[in-house]
């Protein structure tokens, strides 16, 4: 066995952690770019607070998803602006966002040379500015992870600026900031949390300090996310989701994900569905793919034994005990359902688009970790399913 782990230099974790961030900032930086969503005066009290610890502070906001333009004009602002530190309050969009700001600004020059997929993925020579990661949704886990995804608009594509250097000097996950999220997005992050703790067990390059993160998250979720969707002031649940999200963020950090989001990078260069609105109606259909192409393997091999195992694991930790795989799937499924998770339609795919759509899907490093190989059948059929 062999395996390595790494993640954000220091984890803040538990209600009002924030208010312990300016001080530790005043001590990081003296001038700090604040990467916030489309409305900074959402977050103007954690804004002002920082001035009040003597750090001056530049404010750089990010509508939706972030474009790799989006980074460049973030880094030239933190150039211009003389900033030595980014600090990105929002949800995972914006912590991307951020985290690659940091990366460029330290690195000018073209993008493309670093950038995986489309680009040349070369190292980064320099380090990134000291970047703070603070999320406000419990989804992607973008704080503890080591990339940040970028949208291309020509290539129609999300990709990734990818680095160990990126790693956030510090991760803050406090459960008060998710409470303002209504019931939708507290579904699609919540799944896209869940996603990214069942991709990482089940993947072909698991670790076991990713297989211990993922079963205690996946415990959390089976009982958490129908309560934040359904209360968004249950602390207890809030809590709980915000942990799922961290420990998703160091799994698919350090081990490896799968078919899910796969598809999520085309699909959200090509139509800009929110990534995690798409990782959650593809879930139980990838689930259900994944467990029947394992099941055709020959009985003596062991990634069958290995897979059907695991999402055997799974099943039991989200019902509580029932022991046959396909109930897993059929449980998110059920959550799918409940939480009114949108079709893929709604974003405009169609079938005409499934050819291009399986094309990219094959060709991301996400599909690389799946735990079996899917025919163009069977990704097309996933694609079907959640049309």
């Amino acid at each position: 066995m062999k395996f390595e782990f790494a993640t954000a230099g220091r984890i803040l974790f538990g209600a009002g952690s924030r208010h312990d961030v300016p001080k530790i900032a005043a001590g990081m930086g003296s001038r700090a770019l604040i990467v916030t969503g489309k409305d900074p005066a959402r977050q103007s009290a954690l804004i002002d607070s920082f001035r009040a610890a003597g750090v001056g502070v530049e404010v750089f906001s990010v509508a939706g998803e972030p474009k790799i333009e989006t980074a460049q004009a973030g880094a030239e602002t933190a150039r211009a602006a003389g900033c030595d530190l980014v600090i990105g309050i929002g949800g995972g969009g914006v912590i991307d966002a951020g985290k690659a700001i940091s990366a460029l600004a330290a690195n000018p020059g073209d993008p493309f040379e670093y950038l995986e997929v489309i680009g040349k993925a070369r190292p980064l020579p320099n380090p990134p500015l000291p970047y703070i990661a603070m999320p406000t949704t419990a989804g992607t886990g973008s704080e503890v992870t080591r990339n940040a995804v970028l949208t291309s608009v020509a290539h129609q594509v999300k990709v990734s600026l990818r680095s160990p250097l990126m790693l956030p000097r510090l991760a803050v996950v406090d459960p008060e900031l998710t409470y303002s999220l209504p019931p939708d997005i507290t579904a699609s992050t919540g799944l896209d949390a869940l996603t990214q703790v069942i991709e990482p067990l089940v993947c072909n390059r698991p670790t076991p300090i990713t297989d211990g993160l993922c079963k205690d998250a996946i415990v959390r979720a089976s009982w958490a996310l129908r309560r934040a969707y359904n209360d968004g002031n249950d602390q207890e649940a809030r809590e709980a989701m915000a942990l799922v999200s961290l420990y998703g963020g160091i799994a698919l950090a350090n081990a490896r994900l799968g078919a899910v989001h796969g598809f999520a990078a085309p699909l959200g260069g090509m139509f800009g569905a929110p990534h995690g609105a798409i990782c959650a109606i593809l879930l139980p259909h990838v689930m259900r793919a994944n467990i029947t192409a394992l099941r055709s393997l020959p009985e003596t091999d062991p990634a069958r034994r290995e897979g059907l195992k695991r999402y055997t694991a799974i099943a039991m930790l989200l019902t509580g005990g029932q022991s046959d795989a396909e109930s897993g799937a059929a449980w998110v499924a059920d959550l799918v359902r409940q939480t009114q998770i949108p079709a893929l339609r709604t974003y405009g795919v169609t079938t005409g688009d499934f050819p291009t759509l399986v094309e990219k899907a094959k060709a991301s490093s996400s599909m690389g970790g799946n735990p079996v190989k899917l025919s163009d059948e069977v990704l097309t059929g996933i694609l079907a399913q959640a049309l």
